[in-house]
């Protein structure tokens, strides 16, 4: 109770605070160019310059190149290293990783890289086009708050609140984020929920499972699961592919939610 309690908390001030960076960017954006006419295209700049104002706001909740450098990082430690590839592994995932052979460090990699494609820009912006800032704002806390507490362990039971409810917010963007994904690759979703399915997650088997088939290739978690079973050996190639795979998913999520931005009358831009 307590940390759903502390959850709630904290959704109400980063919600709150999204609504306040909103209202701020209405009364800047207004006060500035409001003494624009409409002949002067006033109402074109009003907007143009609240769409600016939202972007600057929005971008410190998108970590899509921290994720690609730290990826392609961890490919460059195995090549040089295998304990410098598990160390580096370590930084993007939660698992142990001082048992791991080349073939699981590059495995994991792509596992990381298509789950958090996910919670690291698909989601956030689905959330934005949903409901705007705040929207977007609190998904990015669920997803911390589940990071931080839904782990196993000391916090394991004030964490089950956080993990739900990150499960639920991320239930319909993690199946946008496979069909970006298969799109990107050019390749269908025959036979993603089957491989899906395998992993404990109700989300991340999604992304994960695309990019598998995507790539072609086998990704495991020893002792828990295996998807695309009948897939090649993951290779440095793969990591390459898998990286400019992801990057034009995330250019068709961009494209889609400025799409979706455009028809939402709530947030001023149509």
């Amino acid at each position: 109770m307590r940390g759903a309690a502390a959850w709630i908390a904290g959704v109400a001030l980063t919600g709150g605070v999204g609504w306040c960076a909103v209202m701020s960017i209405d009364v800047v954006s207004r006060a500035t160019l409001g003494w624009l006419r409409p002949a002067d295209g006033g109402v074109f700049f009003t907007l143009l310059a609240r769409a600016l104002l939202i972007g600057v706001f929005l971008k410190p909740m998108f970590a899509w190149k921290m994720l690609r450098d730290e990826v392609a990082g961890v490919e460059r430690a195995v090549e040089s290293d295998l304990q410098a590839g598990r160390n580096r592994l370590q930084r993007i995932v939660g698992r142990d990783t001082t048992a791991l052979d080349a073939t699981v460090i590059r495995e994991s990699a792509l596992e990381s890289l298509a789950e958090n494609l996910n919670d690291s820009v698909i989601a956030p912006l689905f959330w934005f086009v949903i409901g705007g800032l705040p929207a977007a704002a609190i998904y990015r806390f669920a997803n911390t708050a589940d990071a931080m507490w839904g782990l196993r362990g000391r916090y394991e039971w004030a964490g089950k609140w956080s993990a739900r409810a990150d499960d639920a917010l991320s239930f319909l963007p993690a199946r946008l984020t496979a069909l970006l994904i298969a799109c990107a690759a050019g390749r269908s979703t025959r036979g993603l929920a089957a491989v899906a399915r395998q992993t404990s997650s109700p989300n991340g088997g999604w992304p994960m499972g695309m990019l598998a088939l995507a790539l072609n290739v086998r990704l495991t978690r020893p002792g828990v699961y295996v998807l695309n079973a009948g897939g090649t050996q993951v290779t440095t190639q793969h990591i390459d592919v898998g990286l400019r795979c992801c990057e034009r998913a995330v250019w068709l999520g961009l494209l889609a939610s400025m799409a979706g931005a455009l028809v939402m009358p709530a947030w001023g831009f149509s």
